[in-house]
Formats: C-alpha cells, sequence, structure tokens
C-alpha cells in the first residue's frame, strides 16, 4: 500500500500517467483510472484491445524489484504456466521511467488476463479444486526457478521492513511483541527446496481468472512476490475464505499435484498472523502524514482513509489472540 500521499500526488491531473501512457501505443482517449494501491493501474485500449499501465514510486518499488519480479513471470510463461506478460513500449522497453520534480516512476504494460472473475459467495468445489490445483504447479515451478541479476525480498528483509516502520510508531506494543514472536518462530521453521522458494502471496480469486474449458487459471499482479514458505502463500490465497467446504477442496486440489504435510497445515493459522502484521505495516505505513493533507484532499481521500484506520485497528485486536 504506497502511501495516501503519494496517491493524492500521483492522481492529480493524471499527470504522471498520461506521460507513462505515451511511451507506449495506444487508443487516443482511452486511457482511464483503474485503481490504486500499492501501484496506480490505469486501463487503455490498442487497435479496440485492452491493456493495463501499472507505475509506482521508486518509494514503493526499486527498479531491481521490479526486474526481479518481470524475470520470474517471464520463466513462468516459458514454461507453459498461464500469466499476463509485459508488452514492450514504442521504445522497445519493457520498464518505463518517469522523473518529476517529486519522484521517479516506474512503469510496465501487461496484457489484459482471459478468463472469468470468480468470487467467494459462489466459487464451487470443483473450481477451488482447480484453484488448489493453479498454486500447486506455480510452486513446482518455483522449486525449480533461478533468479536472474536481481531476488525478489524473502521473510528477513520484509520482517527487517516491518521493524523500521513499528520503530517510527513507539506506541504499537502489541505489534512489536508479535513482530518479535513471529521471528523467534520462523528461526526454527525447517526450510528446503520443497517447502521454501518464490511465491505470489496474493493468489487470491482477483488476480486468477479462470477458463472453464481448460479448467485452468491465468494469474495477474505478482506485484507481491517473495521468497517464503509454499504454505504462506496457501495461507494468504484462504485468508478470505471462510467457507471449510471451500478451502477442503483448495486444499484437495493442491495436494493433487503437491504434497502438503500435515504439520504444515497446522502451521497455517501462524502464516496468517505473518501475513496480517505484514498488513498492519503496510496501512500504517500508508497512513504516516496522512492527517497533514486533509483540508485540501479530494473527496475519495477521507472515507479511504478512515478505512485504512478501522483496518489498523482489527489487526490491533488480532496481535493479543493466543499463539
Amino acid at each position: 500500500m504506497m502511501r495516501l500521499t503519494t496517491m493524492v500526488r500521483g492522481l492529480t491531473g493524471d499527470m504522471v500517467a498520461r506521460e507513462m501512457a505515451n511511451r507506449w501505443e495506444h487508443d487516443e482517449g482511452t486511457m482511464k483510472f483503474w485503481r490504486a494501491s500499492t501501484n496506480f493501474v490505469y486501463v487503455l485500449d490498442r487497435q479496440g484491445v485492452r491493456y493495463f499501465l501499472r507505475f509506482s514510486s521508486d518509494e514503493d518499488r526499486s527498479m531491481e524489484q521490479l526486474t526481479a519480479e518481470l524475470d520470474y513471470m517471464r520463466f513462468l510463461a516459458e514454461r507453459g504456466y498461464p500469466c499476463v506478460l509485459p508488452v514492450p513500449s514504442s521504445g522497445g522497453n519493457i520498464v518505463e521511467t518517469v522523473r518529476t520534480s517529486e519522484g521517479t516512476y516506474y512503469g510496465v504494460v501487461f496484457s489484459a488476463a482471459i478468463g472469468a472473475v470468480l468470487n467467494n459467495e459462489t466459487v464451487s468445489k470443483r473450481q477451488c479444486r482447480d484453484w488448489g490445483r493453479a498454486l500447486a504447479r506455480l510452486h513446482r515451478l518455483s522449486c525449480e526457478y533461478e533468479p536472474g541479476l536481481y531476488r525478489r525480498r524473502g521473510p528477513e528483509q520484509i520482517l527487517q521492513w516491518i521493524d523500521g516502520v513499528l520503530k517510527r510508531h513507539p506506541e504499537e506494543r502489541e505489534a512489536r511483541e508479535e513482530l518479535y514472536r513471529i521471528c523467534l518462530w520462523l528461526q526454527f521453521m525447517p526450510a528446503s527446496r520443497q517447502s521454501f522458494g518464490l511465491i505470489h502471496y496474493d493468489f487470491q480469486l482477483d488476480n486468477v481468472f479462470y477458463q472453464a474449458d481448460q479448467r485452468s487459471f491465468q494469474v495477474i499482479d505478482f506485484d507481491d512476490s517473495m521468497y517464503h514458505w509454499f504454505a504462506m502463500d496457501i495461507a494468504s490465497t484462504l485468508a478470505d475464505t471462510e467457507c471449510r467446504i471451500q478451502r477442503e477442496a483448495f486444499l484437495e486440489g493442491y495436494r493433487s499435484i503437491r504434497s502438503l504435510e500435515p504439520e504444515t497445515e497446522e502451521e497455517l493459522p501462524r502464516f496468517r498472523r505473518f501475513g496480517r502484521l505484514y498488513s498492519f505495516a503496510r496501512i500504517l505505513r500508508s497512513l504516516e502524514h496522512s492527517d497533514l493533507v486533509l483540508d485540501d484532499a479530494p473527496p475519495w481521500y477521507k472515507g479511504l482513509r478512515d478505512k485504512l484506520i478501522a483496518y489498523c485497528d482489527d489487526d490491533r485486536g488480532s496481535f493479543s489472540e493466543p499463539w
């Protein structure tokens, strides 16, 4: 999640988006805002075909981490795994850079995903099994992946980043204690080539598009990919799936491709705690200095800020739950 102050800057007049979009051929007048979270995302069409422009500030994503993400996606596509791919700009670049007086932005254009968007309320058991198989196939390929020049972050770097955020907020004592417990727990988690590798981290239904004729999913948004235990990917994927039948079907599908030891399943609640703490730190960072722009903020600003504050309040209550 980017800082809200960064979001306001980046969306003002769509100035960065327009300059970034001009680096790619597209039909005039088709660029439109889609959403903003960790990245700014706009849609644009070229010869009537939909594409997505994604860009972020260098304070949120480095060129090295972006390069590592795209290298992993290229690896998956070369091995037949269905994921969207970046589209070269008019200058032949996969990544374009826009520098402004307020910061530097890195942008990529992706092809649109093919398939249907499913949701937790209506997804069937069969689709859940296919969903689990899709994640297991991703993990199987991750076991073979060797990073290129740059490497995505791992749990140590992310825990250090969380520590840095919490040091700016010494009043968050419960979060600090949760960080200590998670660091201690992960020190004793066994890691092997079969249990630890590059994961998607956000394999939820809004990032996978179901192709019913092939019973497969095309995957988008590897922006949060990281090195971690594969169990972390399962935990984050199922974080919003409350239906027991759906969860069991997903795990059944996963086990049909890759083994999942009972002791690993027992650790899923603790991996969810890692995800909750990471989310809390990201939102806490996004709220930093956000009260300074309330008077001049756009209409959407206060509602989003209030929602993020509520998310933080919910997470604080979870840190005291029994470990």
